[in-house]
């Protein structure tokens, strides 16, 4: 976890929070580092499915950018070095 770390409260039923309570022991945590560790997985899954498709619509569209705007991978190098760099430098 990166920065201070807050604390969040839930409601439960009995009946969730004893199957929950059971996993985590299964797994040898505690049911908050269960749900934390449930949580933080979430948020990763669905950051690395933005990322993923932020990536695939934006290289659907770098043909047209690059038509429309112009490329400036390498700002103040000297004229002809960005011909021998590699693309993914920047």
């Amino acid at each position: 976890m990166v920065g201070m770390a807050k604390q969040t409260n839930i409601r439960l039923s009995d009946d969730v929070r004893a199957a929950a309570e059971d996993r985590a022991a299964r797994r040898g945590q505690s049911l908050q580092g269960y749900v934390a560790d449930l949580i933080e997985a979430d948020v990763n899954q669905s950051r690395a499915a933005f990322m993923a498709g932020a990536a695939v619509f934006l290289a659907g569209y770098a043909d047209a950018f690059e038509a429309e705007v112009g490329e400036d991978r390498y700002p103040g190098l000297p004229a002809g070095m960005e011909r021998t760099a590699p693309r993914d430098a920047a």
